[in-house]
């Protein structure tokens, strides 16, 4: 079973952003962080949850016969970071970087899509941290869509400021 997890944008300004979501669509903010590059370079990222989180007492899951709207991930960047330099080579405005997926094994779904021919991976293996597994996907050559599957352990939520970091930097050349 796979179903949308999130959507992430990168972007010019993270804050008007976030600010148009929530005013918008109903969004509020859950976590925000700040992922510092080796290279001295930085991205500031927040995570936003649907209006229908806040009607379920025991935080975001699938009920029977009811589907959440996705999160929203967003980030900005130094203009010489991975993120800045993803913005200024789409006009300076950015967009959606990727569309994540969750998925009952980032594993299995890697080597099923692999064995299929349906995309190549920016990393040899998947991105673990604790109750959380993750991998992105290079751009789809029939949809220019990077894809992310994500497993989540069922207490699990949010986002690990390492896999996220490491999944930055795994794009940096695409």
């Amino acid at each position: 079973m796979m179903r949308i997890d999130h959507i992430a944008y990168r972007v010019a300004d993270r804050n008007e952003t976030v600010q148009f979501f929530c005013l918008a669509f109903g969004y509020s903010v859950v976590d925000k962080f700040k992922i510092d590059f080796d290279d001295g370079t930085s991205a500031n990222c927040v995570a936003l949850q649907s209006p229908e989180s806040f009607y379920l007492s025991d935080g975001p899951k699938i009920h029977e016969g009811y589907h959440l709207a996705p999160e929203i991930f967003v980030s900005d960047g130094d203009k010489n970071s991975v993120v800045g330099k993803w913005v200024k080579e789409r006009g300076g405005i950015g967009g959606i970087h990727h569309m994540a997926y969750e998925v009952e094994s980032v594993k299995q779904t890697m080597e099923e899509w692999r064995e299929k021919g349906y995309a190549e991976f920016t990393t040899k293996e998947p991105l673990s941290c604790p109750g959380l597994t993750q991998c992105f996907t290079k751009p789809s050559d029939l949809t220019g869509v990077i894809y992310e599957f994500i497993e989540r352990d069922p207490e699990a939520k949010g986002f690990c400021k390492e896999n996220v970091k490491d999944l930055m930097e795994s794009t940096e050349e695409l």
